[in-house]
């Protein structure tokens, strides 16, 4: 999934973002939620990271301003404010989850699979489609019963189609998944992972309509 981290400590913030990355993630950071705002009009992303006691516009105005705007994006608040106050206001405020610093990684990571397993409507683990399973904890594929060996990008990508099953997805968009910021794309790259992908599942699973983009049938 692609996560927008919302930190003004640089050092955390370039750190949860690196951590993200290398459990597979695609992480973007930013440092102010005005930007982070008007980043969340323009791109997709699974969920948010949001620190609250921000520079400016603090955690809490933001996401108070995005559920007003009817923004449903999962949040989970990280913060070190461990009144329970606070994090009152900040699940009364629209937030779906919340973190307290310092936290580990894997907390971290489970909370974000829960977040965002609820607003994509599954409540387990498991994706079923057909005769594709996909296990989100664990990162693993099987098809018609059988494992099938993927690497992080073809996993990023074959997820985000069968989590979005009957719905049509841009190119644009699944790069944005898939690479995040800062990174160099070759033109060609995301059709090499959908070729792939149909060698080592079907070449039926995962159909191109022309002039929009890719997507995966809903199970009948």
């Amino acid at each position: 999934m692609r996560i927008l981290v919302v930190e003004d400590d640089r050092l955390l913030g370039d750190g949860i973002r690196s951590a993200l990355q290398k459990a597979g993630e695609t992480a973007d950071w930013l440092t102010c939620a005005e930007d982070a705002w008007h980043t969340l009009q323009l791109e997709h992303f699974d969920c948010l990271l949001l620190d609250l006691g921000l520079p400016g516009m603090d955690g809490l105005e933001l996401l108070r301003k995005l559920r007003r705007s009817g923004n449903e994006l999962p949040v989970l608040i990280l913060t070190a404010r461990d009144a329970i106050e606070d994090r009152i206001a900040g699940l009364d405020a629209g937030a779906d989850d919340y973190l307290l610093k310092p936290f580990d990684l894997a907390e971290l990571k489970a909370r974000l699979r829960a977040v965002t397993r609820r607003y994509k409507g599954y409540s387990d683990t498991t994706l079923q489609i057909g005769e594709l399973q996909i296990d989100a904890q664990a990162q693993s594929v099987k098809y018609r019963g059988q494992p099938v060996t993927l690497s992080r990008r073809e996993y990023g990508l074959l997820q985000t189609l069968a989590e979005n099953a009957g719905r049509v997805l841009s190119r644009d968009r699944l790069e944005e998944t898939l690479y995040g910021w800062g990174a160099e794309v070759e033109s060609n790259t995301l059709e090499v992972h959908i070729h792939h992908l149909r060698k080592k599942l079907a070449s039926s699973l995962i159909r191109t309509v022309r002039g929009v983009g890719y997507m995966i049938d809903k199970a009948e």
